[in-house]
Parts: C-alpha cells; sequence; structure tokens
C-alpha cells in the first residue's frame, strides 16, 4: 500500500486547490513545494475574481456564466479575501461605442446566475466622484459589479484548509525524482535529507515548471504547452474612490487600475510569450513604459516609469491544441494506462475558477479510489465563516474588541485572517501585549503565528506574500524581522500533525517545483 493516495508537485493556487478538494474527499494527500506557497505565478496575478467581460467579444457566454457563478462561490466562502467593488469604465467618444458597451453590461448581469451584487450603471463622470481623477473631456463611464481578491493568501489559506483536512504540506522541499509503475515511487530532498515516499497517483501542478518537470523528474511526455508572462506596475495612489478602473486601449488591451494596499495603484496587466528561467522572471522596460502610457490616457496623474515602485510579474503555462497551435488557457489531463500509476497534469488558469478546475480534476480520480463526493462549493476557507455582505461590521467589531488598533490596521487584519484574528490577538489589551513591533503594523504576534500555522520561513514570504508591507517597511524593519525570524525559527515547535510526526508546517516543506 503507498504512503499517499496522491502526491502533488507544487504549491501554487493549482497545486493547494487540488490538495484541498482530496483531501476533503478523504484521500491521503502530500504536497511538495521547492520553495514558498505561491511564491510564483499564483502571486502576480490580476488579483481579479469575475466573470471576464471581454470574453463577451469572443461569444464565450457559457464561459462568462461559469466564472459568474465561481465569482459568487468565492464571495461566500472567502468573504475576508474576495471583495465586491465596482468597476468604472470610462467612455471617450472615439472607442467602443456606448451602445455596445451599455449591451454587454446588460448581457453581463443576465448571466449571473444570483443577483448578489448591484447591477449595471452609466455614469455622468463630470458630477461624480468616479471622475475626479480621469482627463477631460471624458464625460461618460459604465459601471459595473466584481470582485478583487488577495491572491497569494488565497493560496496559503487553501493550503491550510487542506492541511486541517489531512494534507501534509511541505515546503522548501525538492522532488528529484519520481519511478512510475502500479505506484509512484518519489525521492524528495527536503533540507538537506533525501527520502523516498511512494503514491498511488501524482499530480505535476508545478505551472511555468510543467515541462521541466516532465521531462527531468518524471521522465514522461512533456504536456503541449507555451510559457506566458504576466506583468503588472505598482504606482503611487492615483484616485480616492474605492473602485476599479477599466481602460479601452488602442490594440484592444482591457487595462485595470485597481487599489492596492490602501496607499497604492496596482495596473496591468500585460502578457507576452516567455522564454527563460521561471524563477527569475523580470519586466522588460516596454512593457512598463506600455503600461504607463496605456493608464496616462485616462488619469490626470501623469506617470512615468520613474515613478513604478514595484513589478510584479510571474509566467504560467497555457495549452497549444489543434493544428494551427491555438491557445487555450487550462490543461488538466489525465494519463492513466494499464499498470500504470495516473498521472495528472494540471496548469494554467485563472483565479476565479481555478476552484471548479480542481473539482474536475480530483472527479477523474473516483475510478481509482472510493472519495466522497464534491464539497468544496459550500465550505468557507479558514476564517471565512461571516457573511461577505458583513465585512464592515466586522471590522467594526474587531476595533470594539481590540481598541488599540487603527482602523486602517483593522481593516488590513480582518482582510487577511478574517474570524482567526483571535488567534493572533488573542487577550491583548494593548499594542505592547503582542510584542516586537517590524513597522507601523506588522507585530511579533502575527509573525509568530505566520511562522507556526501559516509555513512562512523567511521575510519575503512574510512581507510579500503573507503580507503585503513590504511596499512600507524600512530596511531597519527588515533587517529586525530578519533576525527576528532566524532566531524564532531556530526555537520553534511548530504543531505536530496527523502521520509521520511532522507539523503541517513541515509537511507543506517537502514541495518540489511549482509555486
Amino acid at each position: 500500500m503507498a504512503d499517499y493516495d496522491l502526491a502533488i508537485i507544487g504549491g501554487g493556487l493549482n497545486g493547494v486547490t487540488l490538495a484541498r478538494d482530496a483531501a476533503g474527499r478523504g484521500l491521503r494527500v502530500l504536497l511538495i513545494e521547492q520553495g514558498d506557497l505561491g511564491s510564483a505565478a499564483s502571486s502576480a496575478t490580476s488579483r481579479l475574481v469575475h466573470g471576464d467581460l471581454a470574453a463577451l467579444e469572443r461569444r464565450g457566454f457559457m464561459r462568462v456564466r461559469q466564472s459568474l457563478a465561481e465569482r459568487d462561490i468565492w464571495l461566500a466562502t472567502a468573504p475576508h479575501l474576495v471583495r465586491p467593488v465596482r468597476f468604472a469604465i470610462p467612455a471617450p467618444a472615439n472607442e467602443r461605442p456606448h451602445w455596445q458597451l451599455r449591451a454587454g453590461l446588460w448581457l453581463y448581469d443576465r448571466l449571473a446566475a444570483r443577483k448578489l451584487l448591484p447591477a449595471a450603471t452609466t455614469l455622468d463622470v463630470t458630477h461624480h466622484p468616479v471622475g475626479d481623477a480621469l482627463k477631460r473631456p471624458i464625460g461618460t463611464a459604465f459601471e459595473y459589479s466584481d470582485c478583487v481578491v488577495d491572491d497569494s493568501r488565497l493560496v496559503v489559506l487553501t493550503a491550510l484548509d487542506a492541511a486541517e483536512r489531512g494534507a501534509a504540506i511541505c515546503t522548501g522541499a525538492r522532488c528529484v525524482r519520481a519511478d512510475r509503475d502500479r505506484i509512484w515511487r518519489l525521492a524528495i530532498i527536503d533540507r538537506g535529507h533525501r527520502r523516498v515516499v511512494t503514491a498511488g497517483a501524482l499530480a505535476n501542478a508545478t505551472g511555468a515548471w510543467s515541462i521541466s518537470t516532465a521531462e527531468t523528474v518524471l521522465r514522461q511526455p512533456p504536456p503541449r504547452v507555451t510559457a506566458r508572462q504576466v506583468s503588472q506596475i505598482v504606482v503611487p495612489r492615483l484616485f480616492e474612490v474605492d473602485a476599479v478602473y477599466v481602460f479601452q486601449n488602442p490594440d484592444g488591451r482591457l487595462i485595470f487600475a485597481q487599489p492596492y494596499e490602501r496607499d497604492f495603484t496596482l495596473i496591468g496587466t500585460i502578457a507576452h510569450d516567455f522564454k527563460g528561467d521561471p524563477a527569475a522572471v523580470a519586466m522588460r522596460a516596454a512593457d512598463v513604459s506600455y503600461l504607463c502610457k496605456a493608464a496616462n490616457r485616462y488619469f490626470r496623474s501623469d506617470i512615468q516609469p520613474a515613478d513604478v515602485i514595484r513589478t510584479v510579474s510571474g509566467a504560467n503555462m497555457m495549452v497549444m491544441r489543434g493544428r494551427d497551435g491555438a491557445r487555450l488557457e487550462t490543461v488538466v489531463s489525465l494519463d492513466a494506462g494499464r499498470r500504470k500509476a495516473p498521472l495528472l497534469t494540471m496548469c494554467g488558469g485563472d483565479v476565479t475558477t481555478v476552484r471548479r478546475r480542481a473539482e474536475q480534476a480530483v472527479s477523474q480520480l473516483a475510478r481509482f479510489y472510493p472519495m466522497s463526493s464534491r464539497w468544496t462549493a459550500g465550505a468557507p476557507l479558514p476564517g471565512g465563516d461571516f457573511d461577505w455582505d458583513r465585512f464592515e461590521d466586522f471590522v467594526d467589531d474587531v476595533r470594539e474588541r481590540w481598541r488599540f488598533l487603527g482602523e486602517a490596521e483593522a481593516r488590513r487584519l480582518v482582510g487577511a485572517y478574517g474570524t482567526r484574528l483571535a488567534d493572533i490577538l488573542g487577550d491583548a489589551g494593548s499594542r505592547a501585549d503582542l510584542g516586537l513591533a517590524f513597522g507601523a503594523q506588522l507585530t511579533e504576534a502575527e509573525v509568530r503565528y505566520l511562522m507556526t500555522k501559516e509555513w512562512a520561513r523567511f521575510p519575503e514570504d512574510v512581507l510579500w506574500r503573507r503580507t503585503k508591507l513590504g511596499l512600507t517597511v524600512s530596511a531597519a524593519e527588515r533587517e529586525a524581522l530578519t533576525t527576528f525570524m532566524a532566531t524564532a525559527g531556530a526555537r520553534a515547535t511548530p504543531p505536530a500533525r496527523d502521520g509521520d510526526g511532522d507539523s503541517p508546517a513541515r509537511a507543506v516543506e517537502l514541495q518540489s517545483i511549482g509555486g
């Protein structure tokens, strides 16, 4: 009998969602990640949970309907991470005709199965706050509803839920060889130590590493995919309204400008084919200039490349099918010949539909393992057990209980941890009760929680993935955090998990390739 029913290589969004779904159906799951959870393309998404308005122009009506249904599921199951926002499309006279936009948004609303969010409307931006940041003579905008998400925290909390349902999550570990017979034998290098585990089925969820993993680790025919780089820029805050601007560009692209960590604006995306090392994806200067020019067509504030505070880039794979090499966004395939252990490959795709993709992928393993029925559509992520329309009330409740928190800090903490915030703040009556401070908001109590419960090992894990406080901490504060984590990490004794005695944090440290 194999040690695990399913081993997953890759701790990005696809990998952790597979792990959560499979563990919740009763499978014994091992996930192996060579770095940190979500450390590659899964932390460089558009941060949108939406129905893909642009797909309407391609007549992708079924896709839009399915995406809108998934949007509503995320809103119900991760109300701390997924936030409803109004999207505004400024409509200059020389772009798409107003009737076309109005008709498209009318159809967009009708394709939603449930009417949870406000319907689209037309704005006179000369008398509306949305227009304050826009150039004249733009006088009209169309507004509709969709959602934004903290993508990297979505990865971590999905992994946390998988671990709490029995999955072994292993970060900082690398699968160097996988031999396939009636079961899989995986050789894993974990912090300098080599061990071998067996699994009945294996999933390659390594994203931009999918081809190299198939060729060098699994020694199986690689999927027919090509790498695609997606990039965005972070600039100082450009507008005061809590809305996402959708800009039409002359080349047909839609560019999004969204609020980012209160004091910043995230502008993107631009995508193109990628060749090179997926671990070293860098944004081209021409792409930075392109996004600046796209924003400058609409915003009053002039943005130059020198104003860019940070670039966000990641590479993922897209499947190539058909004689003409037509590209699709996602590949989910199962190879399960006679006397061969199953091999599941899953790469590409967007944040919005990842839950459904994983559900369908795990269901393909039902002929090999007895498992319970599909369940993720109705189960909240850790901390998400409250109604999405009570978010503001929840922030008020938090400020009432922990009176030393400012509004911005309380909002950040609720947005990251939801109802599990009490696990961090406990009975603290003052900021001093939370221990050392690493900047205006990051405290020792939060860092310890991230290290013992969410597999954070290095400052980058805390500052850029579990939070975005890397945008505001000083060099001295970062150095203090580095020293603390090195000392606390050496002393830490993470909670034990079921199975071989490793902790959840330790388990999630066996990962191989991906992120």
